[in-house]
């Protein structure tokens, strides 16, 4: 089983499912796409929204102050005991591409291997809600987001840890 959701939904109400399914070891491979905003309903801020990131709900760019922090739910999740795998990509070069399907592939072997819970959060562009074309929008992905989130394997599955 797994879910394939965006980081607007997962980072805001979903995210209660996410802590219970982390904090039960559910054997479930779930996948966030993060493109910083609410992408599927008209690029509103997101949880995941940059300090300053314009969005249509925040013309003037994200205020931390005022409304918070980003939410970095891998770093949230890898913390969990029942996370047996907790990775963060990008797909914004053919490496990383590379790299986003190994960990996608690693996800579905550790939840077959009933290890527990596995997190892929991978960091994506959105180019007709950010108002930029494709090839700006990667570069804006780099410049702004890979500083922000982590990219790696957060949290990888120990030596005979199997969660039944």
């Amino acid at each position: 089983m797994f879910t394939y959701q965006g980081d607007g939904d997962i980072c805001a109400i979903g995210t209660s499912h996410a802590i219970h399914v982390a904090a039960r070891a559910e054997k479930i491979t779930s996948i966030m796409v993060n493109n910083a905003v609410f992408g599927m309903t008209g690029g509103q801020m997101a949880p995941t929204t940059l300090d300053g990131q314009i969005t249509t709900t925040s013309p003037y760019g994200r205020d931390c102050k005022i409304v918070g922090t980003p939410i970095d739910l891998p770093k949230i999740i890898a913390t969990m005991q029942g996370a047996a795998y907790v990775a963060a990509v990008s797909v914004d070069s053919p490496k990383n591409i590379l790299a986003a399907k190994k960990a996608i592939k690693k996800g579905f072997q550790v939840q077959q291997a009933g290890l527990g819970f596995a997190f892929i959060s991978i960091l994506s562009t959105c180019p007709t809600n950010w108002g930029l074309s494709p090839v700006d929008s990667i570069k804006w992905l780099q410049q702004h987001m890979l500083p922000v989130y982590q990219m790696g394997e957060l949290k990888v599955p120990e030596e005979g840890c199997k969660h039944d």
